[in-house]
């Protein structure tokens, strides 16, 4: 049987994503095989190749509460289950929201509540505006996710009589669809079954960036290293002085946003144990304190699924790390 490729033009994804960087490089990417093809390639494109103004593209699109027919659906839920009280709250939380960080709040809003969004974005309200910029980007990616789903499988129906998709495959396609809907949507009632089928990661296990404080900018240029413990010993011990049980895994050079590119393979489970990763700070600062920097963290057994992205805020005398989102 003849392979289907979905093509998706520009403006169709600009639909599904109000950054035009997004559009172009997705529709450059086109035709996709299949729905994880596109979904895949949106990631990379969203989190590597997006810029911080592509980023403020597709949140300044972002449609308010009803305003389109697919934000509509998203957020049934939340129009269902809102009241003349909670609809002006949420009002007034999201004009205080977007005073603080110059943008929209950004949620996917699909299966939630209204006092379900309510509560979250009075959570959010309190994060350091670094944090919140990359929570509102995940969110994003999650809606346009969504939206990818409904219309590579939109597409699908239109080119099926062309390429006489059988009765089976239309089914295996609407599975697909239902699954990202389920994961994007945290669905209670989707099978375990289902979900498996796919990654439910959006975002490389373990990332970073690096800002110049004393610049006030993204710091480009860095040379980034990550590494894991597999010594003899059980975990790195304070005053060690063997290295050789730092295990190369990976290594990129932060791009004019201070972003790192791809340190690992987007795998489902991280290995637990300890990991470091090492900034070449001596090569991008020849005058500052520190001629590189490491950062060693643990990821236990439960943590296996979870995200780590573990920045790097440098001056020349001082620097600052966190786990962020």
């Amino acid at each position: 049987m003849e392979e289907m490729m979905v093509v998706l033009d520009e403006e169709e994804l600009l639909g599904c994503c109000g950054s035009t960087k997004f559009a172009k490089e997705m529709a450059s990417a086109s035709p996709f095989a299949s729905l994880n093809q596109a979904v895949s390639a949106a990631r990379h494109i969203w989190f590597n190749l997006v810029d911080v103004n592509g980023w403020l593209d597709a949140f300044s699109a972002h449609p308010q509460i009803g305003q389109s027919p697919w934000s509509k659906a998203e957020q049934s839920t939340a129009l269902a289950t809102a009241n003349e009280s909670s609809s002006q709250e949420l009002s007034d939380w999201n004009n205080r929201y977007r005073l603080r960080f110059g943008f929209i709040f950004i949620i996917c809003a699909s299966g939630r509540t209204a006092a379900e969004i309510l509560a979250e974005l009075k959570k959010r309200y309190t994060n350091r505006p670094i944090i919140e910029f990359e929570i509102a980007a995940q969110e994003q990616m999650k809606i346009t996710e969504l939206r990818l789903a409904k219309l590579f499988s939109a597409k699908a129906k239109a080119s099926s009589a062309t390429f006489q998709y059988s009765a089976t495959a239309k089914t295996a396609e609407e599975d697909r669809v239902s699954i990202i809907e389920g994961h994007l949507c945290a669905s209670t009632e989707a099978s375990a079954g289902k979900i498996s089928q796919i990654p439910t990661r959006t975002r490389l296990p373990i990332t970073t960036h690096v800002l110049d404080v004393s610049q006030g900018s993204p710091a480009a240029g860095v040379e980034v290293r990550l590494e894991m413990w597999k010594g003899i010993q059980p975990r790195p011990l304070f005053g060690e002085t063997d290295v050789s049980g730092w295990v190369y895994q990976g290594s990129s050079t932060t791009n004019k946003d201070g972003r790192c590119g791809q340190l690992m393979g987007m795998i489902e489970d991280l290995n637990p144990g300890f990991y470091k990763i090492t900034f070449n700070t001596g090569k991008y600062c020849p005058e500052g304190f520190f001629p590189y920097v490491s950062i060693v963290f643990e990821i236990r057994e439960s943590q296996k699924r979870e995200h780590f992205h573990v920045p790097l805020l440098l001056s020349p005398f001082s620097f600052t790390t966190y786990r962020g989102s």
